[in-house]
């Protein structure tokens, strides 16, 4: 079973069903020569400065780049792509009053990297370790995550092309449920061009696969959850208010959790000693004075 490839123009709701039916979708050829030569520019020489990993889970001959918002700022519009974003809202919306940006990674697999462990990404906040069977310390029935791999170079069978297993986010798993894990024909391979993306949610099981072709295989990965979840990547380290004080788009800094995210999840107090103790909102930290 393939996943369903999407054109461009598609609709949020043709990207809800793929996904709620298969727990993934590709969207091809949604990145514009211009955005992909500017990521280019920009990955390449932070891809030239990463190490590759050191265990069988990051991958020995895999690279993982983060810090993309403060380090890339080609990366800012597609963290903010409005197709990905209405869709992410719509399926995590549910479930929180305001989603976030969870991580934002390179993932350069090099020649000779072998598949990537089987695995469900929502296994980061507790349950199942890096097996896929454990449902954490979120609900079964709740999804956390809305997830993203862009394609910076084409995805092939033989350059590690994401492994998912379609439909998975469905089965049993956590609580008292055996472990279910793939057969070989229940297992399919996100093969698109570059420019494409893979979107799928935190609960299908999925993979990096194995790259036996000699060149790179190179996706941008980012990923949103629901806002009362704690970050996978550090967003206030990997993009302090220094930083994100510079960025130009609210809606960018919101996504990163400069915001309240409910009633009063998020406010602080300058550290400043010059400035009022009061507590306030983040936004006013970063000089946005849109409440008191």
């Amino acid at each position: 079973m393939k996943l369903q490839t999407l054109p461009p123009d598609c609709s949020v709701d043709e990207i809800v069903a793929a996904i709620g039916r298969d727990g993934g979708c590709i969207v091809r050829d949604v990145l514009s020569e211009d955005a992909l030569a500017a990521l280019d520019g920009d990955v390449t020489r932070l891809i030239e400065q990463t190490e590759a990993g050191t265990d069988e889970w990051a991958g020995t001959q895999t690279k993982r780049t983060g810090g993309l918002v403060a380090r890339a700022p080609s990366s800012r519009p597609v963290v903010t792509h409005p197709l990905v974003l209405a869709a992410a809202n719509t399926m995590l919306g549910g479930f929180c009053e305001r989603i976030q940006l969870n991580l934002t990674q390179l993932i350069s697999i090099l020649p000779g990297q072998g598949g990537q462990p089987l695995h469900r990404d929502r296994f980061v906040w507790g349950g199942g370790g890096t097996s896929f069977d454990g449902a954490g310390a979120v609900p079964r029935e709740v999804e956390p995550q809305f997830n993203t791999i862009w394609a910076l170079t084409d995805f092939t069978e033989e350059n590690g092309a994401t492994v998912v297993a379609p439909g998975s986010q469905r089965w049993e798993f956590g609580g008292t449920a055996p472990e279910r894990e793939p057969r070989p024909e229940e297992l399919t391979q996100a093969v698109m061009s570059r420019g494409s993306a893979l979107l799928y949610t935190g609960s299908v099981i999925h993979a990096g696969g194995q790259n036996r072709s000699d060149s790179a295989r190179i996706g941008m990965n980012i990923t949103y959850s629901l806002g009362w979840l704690r970050q996978e990547e550090n967003q206030y380290l990997s993009c302090p208010p220094e930083v994100a004080k510079e960025l130009e788009d609210p809606a960018l800094t919101d996504l990163l959790g400069y915001t309240m995210g409910n009633f009063a999840l998020g406010f602080c107090t300058s550290p400043d000693p010059a400035d009022s103790p009061r507590s306030t909102t983040p936004e006013r930290m970063l000089g946005r004075l849109v409440s008191p």
